[in-house]
């Protein structure tokens, strides 16, 4: 299924939006719809369950959102967007799913531990980043798997941090990019304590 086709048959519009951020000084990046082949590599093999809850931080209308329902992945998937206008474009067509709900607000804001896994595609500068890794890290009630794909060089964000295990990590080129700027994905995961500290 194409990214135009899955948009259609959850949303029934394009979720494809982009266009520059009104919150650049709050550290916000441009908000860019992850194409769908993408999602198939990086979504694709967690370990979700019924039990699961995904967050999607910088959700924008809600690609990943339509996504999850349109795969048919267990659990619930919630998606933050600071921008206002996104986010009640994004619950405008998602209300009719009882597993997606949409937050309007600040990923830093938001309490973070009924999350199972957390997708973050490049949405913020790495200041914010760290601040939204310390939160997870205060409030995780349960090991947390998360996805980064960014091209931006946040990786070292992660490096000395206590309780995380890099699970998996590599370069992806988005459709229509062939060579020009791949961006470097991980999936990480965070135990707690001090056994998985990364290096």
């Amino acid at each position: 299924m194409t990214d135009e086709q899955l948009d259609l048959a959850v949303a029934g519009r394009s979720l494809a939006g982009g266009g520059r951020t009104r919150h650049a000084a709050e550290g916000a990046h441009d908000p860019t719809s992850t194409p769908c082949s993408v999602l198939d590599e990086l979504l694709g093999p967690l370990d979700l369950s019924g039990d699961s809850h995904l967050l999607d931080v910088g959700c924008g209308e809600g690609r990943v959102l339509a996504y999850f329902v349109g795969a048919g992945l267990p659990g619930r998937v919630t998606g933050v967007e600071l921008d206002r206008g996104l986010a009640e474009r994004a619950a405008a067509w998602s209300a009719r799913y009882d597993n997606v709900r949409v937050v309007a607000g600040s990923a830093l804001e938001l309490p973070l531990g009924e999350f199972t896994h957390v997708y973050l595609f490049n949405p913020f500068d790495t200041p914010v980043l760290e601040a939204f890794l310390d939160r997870l890290e205060r409030e995780a009630r349960a090991p947390v798997t998360l996805v980064h794909m960014s091209d931006n060089g946040e990786w070292p964000a992660y490096l000395g941090r206590a309780g995380w295990e890099l699970l998996r990590e590599g370069f992806l080129e988005l459709p229509g990019e062939k060579g020009d700027c791949p961006q470097h994905f991980s999936v990480r995961r965070y135990i707690g304590g001090t056994s998985g500290t990364e290096r």
